[in-house]
Order: C-alpha cells, then structure tokens, then sequence
C-alpha cells in the first residue's frame, strides 16, 4: 500500500482579514473582521492520516509564512474563490518556487464551474476539484491516480481532462465522516473565530448538505451542495454536539451552518427531542417557513439565535429572485421568534433584479417593521454559476466583472439602466444609518454593553471599523464608483504590499 502524502488543507490569506474560503456563502473581506470556519476542508483533513488544516487569516499567517510552511508538504489542497483566485495564483507560485516538487489541487466553487479556466490560469495546479471534494483529494493523498479518481479535472499530454462526475454523499456516507469538531481541536483555535452576532467563542459545522429551495444569487446550491437535501442522522449530530461540548468547555454556543436548517419539520422537532437533555446553546441558518410549534421546540432545546435571509422589502423582487417565501411568511416568523425569545439576524441585500431607489427604501422600512437584534446589509453579488450570474450577463447589466476591490471589500458590479453603482453603495450606508440610529436601537447596544465588558470592547472595535469602512464608500459613492481601497493582496504582484505581510 502506498504512503500517504504528507498533506495540507489551506483556507489562504487571499486578503488581509479575508473571510472567503471555506465555508463562506459571500466570499468577502468583511466591513467588520470577522470569520467564519473552513468546515468544507475540515472533512478531508480528518481522512488524511498526518494532515494539517491551516486556516490562515483568523490565526494571523501571512503568505510568507504560509510559503514556510508548505516546505514541509507533499500536497496542497487550497480552497479558492473566485474574488481570491489571483492572489491565491500569485501565492502558489511562491510556493513552487521553494517546494518544486509539491502537488497541487484547487478546490471551491470557482474551479467547480470554470474548471478550465482555473488550470489554464496556472501551470503550478496539478487538478482542480468539482462538486464535493472529501474523497477525491483523501483518495489522491492515499496514492489513487488521478485517471481515477470522480470529480477532478487536470492536464494529460497537453489537454485538459474532465474525470466523470462524483456522486453526491448521502446519509450513510455522511455519517461516516469525520467530526469537524476533531479538526478543530487538533488544528484550530477557536477563539480566533467572531462573527459578531454570535456568541464567542463558538464552533460552527453542519447537519446537511444542500439545499431545494432555488434563490437565484446563491452560490452553495448552485455549485458544489447541489439542491438536493442531504441530512446527517439525528444521532450523528447529537454525537459530534456532545463531544463538542467535551472538547471546549469555554464555548459559548454551537452555530449550525446548514444552507436551510428549518427545511423539515419532523427532522427539527427530532433534533430538538436529542438536544434538550444536552442542555447548550445553540443558533442556526433558518428560512421562515417554520410555524409556531417548531420555533418553541427550537427555544425550548436552546435555541439562541436564527440567520435569516429575508432579501428584500418588496414583493416582486422576492418573484423575481425565486425566494420562495412571502413578506407576511417573514412577519409570521419573526412574531413566533420574539415570542419564544429568539433573537434574529437579518440578511438583506440590495441591487436584485427589479431593485430601485424606491424599493431600496421600501425594504429599509420592511426591516425597521420586522427591528431584528442585528442586520447586514449586502451588495448583490452575481457570482459566477448562478443563475442570477447568467441573468445579468445576458441583459447586460454586469458593468464590471471585479466582485470586490485590490483588499477583497465587495464592489458592486452589477448596474442598471435606472440604478447606478454609486446609488446602491449609498443605499447601503442609507440602509445602515436609518436602521441602527433609532434611539430603542441604539439603548439596545448599550444596554448590552454596559453588563459585559467583552461586549463593550467588542463593539467599540467593531464601530470603529464600520465607521472607517462607512467613510471609505461614502467618498467612493460621491466619485461616482472609483476604487475606494488602496490595494491590500497577501502576495506581491500588485502595487503594494499587504499590510498582512
């Protein structure tokens, strides 16, 4: 049996403070630091016998000693993305330069729907992932030629090669993972990881892969998960829930990362029947399908917190953009969620087919009705695979292709003839300004702080760059949409280095 190449799994520093690897839905440097976990790499690495997973922004590595480190490698499994896709090029080929000998596979959604395009744009890639990835890259490390080995694509003789696709895991297989939490433990700090409405520290995995319902701009579903719901076994997660909680007494809480947490109500309320006695804190990703009965299981088994994508304020946009859901489904399920005593964070973005100036302002109403603890607020981002992507491409309104500035802060790149950039970018700020300056809001925040000191630090840094971020877009929006970001890569090739160097 062959040895098994001395591996590393590596979420890179694309951007100084970038959070868009492995596990992130809107790969982005974010207007307030913040991290989500690699879970995506951490499958692999757990298959890998003297594995490594490096997630290098939240533990501070720079690409000089990301390089250093991977002297010690064989192969390299690096999750891209399409907004860090340069850079982590650039990053590759110093790494060759001192490791020749190493191998290389890209892995993510980018290489996933441009696999061709993903090794023409670098010689230093040995093979690209599609789809899936935990067995491919765990079969080659195992020695499998990569002729066969399911969804990978790489060069022969001169041509690019496209391996017949992987099949999907499903409950069986998925069960037969590894803990994420084990890499975690063996690999990561977890007090490295904030996401600013979530409790710190906490850790992050899944109980199912994919995703049916069919939102045009989201990423995930469209590329690797696929829209097919694939659950992990109530018990499987019961087991990985309880030996978290061995593992890091200092937790805080356990957040749930699946695409739809809520999409079944007999798979939640039997989650819940094997969370209560667990006795912990928990919060979720949910869609406002749920009724009253399922939210007060959720509350009553520890329930904290649910992400909630509620999108938009206006009615047609949630046609257009196949949400799935209705504005009185979101009122419903954000009565239910204050009633149980569950805090919501909303997502909304702007710039969505049908968007105007006066819709803009109608969801920043919609919002203010719904008063959810906290929001974000995104640009919409047509990322490559998806058919919101396909849409404006075809009717012309992707106006620049660069999803994010030279530091990895999104850009709006899509435009139309009605609503410009620069009229979105404020839109935001708008967004921003007349949620969070509401005097309850605002008593809210302090009241918070005033009982918790490491609530206070944490919103005074978290303020402190906002507002520098705030001031940044409003000049940008005042030029007319110019860069507003001094180039920040991890890896020389541009004009300036990093401040992350």
């Amino acid at each position: 049996m062959p040895e098994v190449m001395k591996t590393l799994l590596l979420n890179p520093p694309s951007f100084e403070n970038f959070d868009g690897g492995a596990s992130s839905r809107w790969p982005a440097t974010r207007e307030i630091e913040s991290y989500w976990y690699p879970v995506w790499l951490t499958y692999p690495a757990g298959m890998i016998p003297g594995s490594r997973l490096l997630d290098a922004s939240p533990h501070k590595v720079n690409w000089r000693q990301t390089v250093e480190i991977c002297k010690d490698y064989e192969f390299l499994v690096l999750f891209t993305s399409t907004v860090g896709l340069q850079s982590d090029i650039k990053l590759i080929r110093k790494i060759k330069e001192t490791n020749p000998h190493m191998k290389i596979a890209f892995a993510g959604p980018h290489g996933h729907i441009k696999p061709d395009e993903t090794l023409q744009a670098s010689e230093d890639i040995d093979f690209v992932t599609r789809g899936e990835f935990d067995f491919s890259v765990s079969e080659y490390a195992h020695g499998k030629p990569l002729s066969e080995i399911q969804g990978v694509s790489y060069r022969k003789d001169g041509k690019i090669v496209h391996n017949p696709e992987r099949p999907q895991l499903h409950t069986e297989e998925l069960d037969s993972l590894p803990f994420a939490s084990d890499i975690y433990k063996r690999d990561l700090e977890i007090e490295r990881y904030n996401v600013p409405f979530l409790l710190h520290p906490f850790i992050s995995f899944y109980t199912t892969r994919g995703c049916p319902a069919l939102c045009t701009f989201c990423m995930w579903p469209q590329t690797i998960s696929g829209h097919a719901w694939r659950t992990r076994s109530t018990d499987n997660v019961a087991r990985e829930v309880k030996q978290a909680l061995g593992y890091f007494p200092q937790m805080k809480e356990i957040f749930f990362d699946d695409d739809t947490f809520n999409i079944r109500k007999d798979r939640v309320l039997e989650l819940c029947a094997k969370f209560k006695p667990l006795k912990f804190r928990w919060s979720s990703t949910a869609r406002v399908h749920s009724d009253e009965e399922t939210v007060r299981a959720m509350a009553e088994s520890g329930a904290r917190l649910f992400i909630v994508g509620f999108e938009s304020g206006d009615a047609q946009i949630l046609k257009n953009i196949k949400k799935g859901a209705t504005l009185e489904m979101a009122r419903n399920f954000r009565k239910h969620s204050r009633k149980y005593g569950i805090k919501v964070h909303g997502d909304f973005i702007i710039g969505l087919p049908g968007e105007t100036k006066e819709t803009i302002q109608k969801t920043i109403d919609f919002a203010k009705e719904l008063d959810c603890e906290t929001i974000q607020v995104s640009l919409a981002h047509a990322m490559p695979g998806t058919e919101l992507h396909d849409s404006m491409a075809a009717q012309g309104f992707l106006k620049v292709e660069a999803l994010a500035d030279s530091g990895g802060h999104q850009l709006p790149h899509i435009e139309y003839p009605h609503l410009s950039k620069a009229e979105m970018m404020a839109g935001v700020n708008r967004f921003y300004d007349e949620y969070y300056f509401r005097p309850r809001v605002v008593w809210r925040i302090v009241k918070d702080a005033l009982w918790d000191s490491h609530e206070r630090k944490r919103l005074y840094s978290e303020a402190t760059e906002f507002l520098k971020l705030r001031a940044e877009r409003l000049k940008w929006a005042r030029k007319g949409g110019e860069e507003y970001h001094k180039p920040m890569v991890s890896v020389p090739g541009t004009s300036s280095p990093s401040g992350n160097d």
